[in-house]
Parts: C-alpha cells; structure tokens; sequence
C-alpha cells in the first residue's frame, strides 16, 4: 500500500470509528508501530486529525458545517453517508444535488481523497473548498434561496457538458411506482440532467422519504444503480427495491 493510500485508509477509518489506535493499525496494516506513529504525527501537522495518546482522534471542529445548518435526523443522515464512504475511490468524477443528507456526507469525505466534484449546492460547496485535493466546480445560475441550489439553463448547459462517473443524489419521495419525485419543478429538471450526466446514480434519504411521493418525477426506480437509507438492507420494508433490480445499502 503507497503512502498516501495508507493515510486515506487510516482517515476513513477514522471518520467511520472516531477513534483510531496506533498497535491496532500497525496490525491491520503490517507495518511497525513507529510507521504508523510517523503517519499520524504528519496528518496531525496538516490539521486532518488529533493526535492523543496510543493514537488519534478527529479534529473537534471537523463536524461543523460551513453554514451551521440545523439537520434534522442528522444521526441516521451520518449512517447513510458512512454507508456511502465505500463507494468513493480516487480520480472519478462526481456530481452531488443539494440537501442535508449529502451535506452531512460531504463533511464524512476522506480529506486525501482525489477526486472532481461538481455541486450546485452552495453549502456543499463551501464544505468541499476545504479539501485541498478535491477538484471542485460549483455549478452557477439562479439561486433557489430556500434550499441554497443553483436552477436554470446555466446549470442545465454545464451538465450537458459532463460526464460524471457516479452521481450522489438526495430525494424529497421515492416508491417503487413512481420512482424518486421532488417538489420543485425546476430542481427535478436539474436532477434528470444531473442523471443523464451520469453513469451511476446513488439515491441516498432517511426511511421516512421511502414510499412516499411528491408532483414532480424524476426519474423511475430502475434508473437508480443504488439506494442507501439508515435501515438494514434486509428490511421488509425494502424487499420490493430489491425485487426491482436496484442495489440496497
């Protein structure tokens, strides 16, 4: 494992644990004691983490986010994205929508991650500048003040333009029936554009958006290459997202 894959391993694990131990790394990873130690020591220097004794702690301001949004169900919000944690790899593309789940999971992002993020959220933007890796393109237009999101040709001509290799994408409603429905017009329009931009679509929303539905469709259910809600995949409640092709997490 090369170096720098090694401290994203040590990061995301920390995200995930909130805690990590230096003899237990040195384990998991093969390595001696005084490597790790080394490792933790630099990502304490660049402010990615806290170093304590017998290992490291995140840093205490890390789950600010930049517009000290209020979240709710901010718990189950922080169980879908470490869900979605394993989904990221260096060098993709990516695009994500707007909404608190995937401003929470902006803030679980591996630091060292390298990666190009298009975003028409402006909170979400704000929170990715922060990392120094990160390509990051927001997207400009008309701002919907209410949800902080970019609408409009502009943004619907920029997306035209891209190709994104996964696409990480909230939702007001989904059901099996009707598929994943918003209620704004003008943000479904950008969200089918956002799923033509993409190769894969990673749904992701708390189990009270689930068979429910609001006017104005997105996209149907098989368009969606994963969902990833705060239940347990194996949930009844999720039996027919099965059934219907699409990926549970």
């Amino acid at each position: 494992m090369l170096k720098a894959e090694r401290r994203n391993f040590i990061l995301t694990k920390l995200v995930k644990e909130q805690r990590v131990n230096t003899i237990e790394l040195a384990e998991v990873l093969g390595l001696s004691e005084d490597t790790i130690r080394r490792d933790l020591n630099k990502l304490h220097e660049k402010g990615l983490l806290e170093k304590v004794y017998g290992g490291a702690i995140p840093v205490k301001d890390n789950d600010k986010n930049v517009f000290d949004i209020v979240i709710s169900n901010e718990k189950k919000k922080r169980e879908i994205g470490l869900k979605a944690l394993s989904l990221l790899h260096d060098g993709q593309v990516i695009i994500m929508s707007g909404g608190t789940t995937n401003l929470v999971f902006s803030k679980l992002i591996p630091p060292l991650l390298k990666a190009t993020i298009y975003t028409y959220s402006l909170p979400i933007a704000m929170q990715l500048s922060q990392y120094q890796n990160i390509d990051l393109i927001f997207i400009g237009g008309k701002m919907q003040k209410n949800a902080m999101v970019t609408i409009g040709m502009d943004v619907l001509q920029v997306l035209s333009k891209i190709k994104a290799d996964i696409c990480f994408m909230g939702a007001s409603s989904v059901n099996v029936k009707q598929g994943l429905t918003e209620v704004g017009y003008e943000v479904s329009i950008v969200k089918k554009a956002m799923l033509e931009a993409s190769d894969k679509v990673v749904s992701m929303f708390t189990a009270d958006k689930l068979n429910s539905k609001t006017p104005h469709v997105v996209c149907s259910i098989d368009r969606l290459s994963t969902i990833i809600t705060d239940l347990n995949p194996k949930d009844k409640i999720l039996e027919e997202y099965h059934a219907a092709g699409v990926t549970v997490l």
